[in-house]
């Protein structure tokens, strides 16, 4: 019986399908117009797409989504009306945050607003209650001050209640009876603990990212409920259906909707979880990955073959501490809207036409220019074989709109309004990589870029050529690469337990049992999703400091059986606090402030098939020359090769335009291009060929 699994990646224009036979191999995609009011839609369609081929429901094995819906209400401030309870006396956590700006341009920005509260002081409660630092109870919890919170609170209309209580990570039964007295008091509300999301140390970035929680998991619940029957009506009914997550491991259905903050940046990280295995097979090890889409463009770096997760980051200023995936995100896609301000300066960004109505040259109703529009105009896009000749573009409404919001108000030409816009979104976009690489002290001609989503191979070569990259390398299917990262995701799930302890007096005795407690609670959460025991890969980290450090280092950690084994973390903290800020202390006293578990569950992993050269010649490949501009001059004769006939070993030289279904490929004057044995385009300076 054949067997499918199907990915998707909804993203602001598209939302891109991956379909694989398990029995054969074969790798089938697809686009489909977003529907932003209800992704479900879309995701609906893309799968009665694989359905009208004479599959059924009931043969597809595996479906995984990389989800914007949290991402988009959290950006956008459409999340569930929150309420919040915190220790009495501690109500001002929230709003004074870190007490400071962020680092960056914000320092300098005497206009700076820190984001708005997603809770506002009046559904702000205080609980009678306080703990210790070190978990002891000194005043017990007032339920009958409480009640009369929650009273107040009722009348708020809340949807979700976030709870905070000091110290509630080491002593949890305060915040568990003050979910048991809400769910009598607010019925129907989700409550979001602390001491269950994120029970570590430091009060704002705890309390922070409970509210985050709490704001998205009502949104987010009903919006997987809404999938799950839209999978239901398609026959789909199998357990295996998983939500991408920030870390670059997948979640169920039903870890997800409990754990809605999970999932912030869960469709970039699809892109990244790729990357790192295009690593693998090609033997790069240094990569920067570059998914431009239709609304944004998201970076991450990969070293020696591994991407950096980190365990806690920013989304639109909004601390979350949780791990993800290292991706700094920057306003820049397909769908950026160019226009002139009153001061007569051309802008781009960060406003976006999205889906709907889109750029100008869809047709759907755009007027202000896009990239795509500019794009288009300068020769890098086809009128006739968009997304493989499924749709159309309009380059007289693209040329209209650029020359009414544009050219005409700059004094300039069409061409050149075109091209100074696209110059100035990829310099946006070089910024954004330059800040997780030459910003940390990574050389960037050590890495190639590899770009991908609808938008990302049409600029990847002008901008690894203005940052001096080593080149590029463009997988087979750029257009749908975060959908394909999924196919190649486990389930993955995160532990922290804080509590402070000098690891030159601890008790590995101590130190282990942590780990095995929260090891027991790893394996049967897998368990109950369905992995034996053979499927189950366990790792664990300790999050160590230099006594009176304000910040910790994550290291690596084995198994703990005597004082050795504590002696030789130590070292290995040492080493690298060394490696990450040029010195050490190995004479200061060295704190263990967390333990950290990830959990892996193992999905049958999808080999990264290789090609055999078909002994095709290049011309074969040839599908017209038409007019390119690039850098102020136009080629009248640039040659377009269609990308399904380019055969292993071919090798090109620019200028040059690359069409297939998912994407446009543009290869600049000066590079060269060849196919790999993984259908791969890896693309260097002409000079740096060997």
């Amino acid at each position: 019986m054949a067997r499918y699994r199907i990915t998707v990646d909804t993203g602001g224009t598209f939302s891109d399908f991956v379909y694989m036979s398990e029995l054969t191999g074969e790798v089938t995609i697809s686009k489909v117009p977003s529907t932003p009011d209800d992704p479900s839609r879309a995701i609906l369609a893309g799968i009665e797409l694989l359905l009208s081929r004479g599959v059924k429901g009931s043969d597809v094995s595996f479906f995984c989504h990389g989800t914007t819906v949290g991402t988009n209400a959290l950006l956008e401030g459409k999340g569930a009306r929150t309420g919040l309870i915190v220790t009495k006396g501690f109500r001002g956590i929230y709003e004074v945050g870190e007490q400071s700006r962020p680092h960056g341009p914000a320092i300098f920005d005497v206009m700076y607003q820190k984001p708005a509260m997603l809770v506002l002081p009046s559904r702000t409660g205080e609980a009678a209650e306080r703990v210790a630092f070190d978990g002891t109870v000194i005043e017990p919890l007032d339920e009958a001050a409480l009640g009369q919170t929650l009273a107040a609170l009722s009348g708020e209309g809340i949807e979700a209640l976030a709870v905070c209580l000091l110290f509630s990570f080491l002593h949890p039964e305060h915040e568990m009876r003050v979910r048991e007295l809400a769910a009598a008091a607010l019925p129907g509300v989700d409550i979001s603990l602390s001491c269950e999301i994120v029970p570590q140390i430091r009060e704002y970035y705890r309390l922070s990212t409970t509210v985050i929680n709490a704001y998205l998991q009502p949104i987010l619940a009903r919006y997987i409920e809404k999938l799950d029957g839209r999978l239901a009506e398609a026959g789909i009914a199998t357990r295996a259906a998983y939500i991408m997550q920030s870390n670059g491991g997948m979640a169920t259905f039903s870890a997800t909707a409990r754990k809605a903050v999970t999932t912030v940046l869960s469709g970039p990280a699809g892109g990244v979880t790729a990357g790192v295995a295009l690593s693998a097979a090609t033997g790069l090890p240094n990569i920067i990955t570059f998914d431009m889409g239709g609304t944004s463009c998201d970076v991450a770096l990969i070293k020696a073959g591994e991407a950096i997760v980190a365990n806690h980051g920013k989304v639109e200023g909004r601390d979350i501490a949780v791990p993800m995936m290292d991706i700094n995100t920057v306003s820049a896609g397909g769908g950026t809207l160019a226009t002139v301000d009153r001061f007569g300066t051309l802008k781009v960004g960060p406003e976006s036409a999205g889906a709907v109505p889109g750029p100008a040259c869809y047709g759907r109703g755009g007027t202000l220019p896009t990239i795509t529009d500019c794009n288009l105009v300068l020769g890098r896009l086809s009128e006739e074989n968009f997304l493989g000749g499924r749709m159309k573009l309009d380059k007289s409404a693209a040329i209209a709109a650029i020359e009414e919001a544009v050219a005409r108000p700059l004094g300039i030409d069409v061409m050149e309004a075109a091209e100074g816009i696209v110059r100035i979104i990829d310099v946006k976009m070089e910024e954004a990589i330059k800040a997780i690489s030459t910003i940390r002290g990574h050389d960037l001609r050590e890495f190639m870029l590899l770009p991908f989503g609808g938008a990302g191979p049409i600029h990847s070569g002008a901008i690894a050529d203005s940052l001096d990259m080593a080149g590029l390398v463009v997988p087979l299917y750029p257009g749908v690469f975060s959908a394909i990262g999924l196919l190649m995701s486990d389930v993955k799930h995160d532990y922290i337990r804080s509590r402070m302890t000098r690891i030159g007096t601890a008790d590995p005795t101590e130190v282990d049992g942590v780990f095995r407690q929260l090891e027991q609670k790893a394996a049967g959460e897998l368990a109950e999703e369905g992995f034996g025991a053979g499927q189950v890969r366990i790792q664990r980290a300790l999050d160590m400091r230099y006594a009176g450090q304000g910040y910790e280092i994550t290291v690596p950690c084995g198994a703990i059986s005597g004082a050795d084994d504590l002696a030789r973390l130590r070292v290995s903290f040492d080493e690298i606090h060394k490696q990450q800020f040029g010195h050490a202390a190995p004479d200061e006293v060295v704190e263990i402030v967390s333990w950290r578990v990830q959990s892996t569950g193992l999905v049958p992993p999808v080999a990264t098939p290789r090609f055999e050269p078909t002994g095709a010649v290049l011309e074969t490949a040839l599908r017209e020359r038409r007019p390119v501009r690039f850098s102020g001059a136009m080629h009248d004769a640039c040659p377009v090769y269609q990308r399904e006939r380019l055969d292993v070993g071919h090798e090109f030289a620019g200028p040059a335009v690359i069409e297939q279904y998912d994407c446009t490929i543009v290869i600049e004057p000066g590079q060269v291009a060849k196919v790999d044995a993984y259908k791969n385009l890896i693309v260097r300076r002409r000079g740096d060929c060997a």
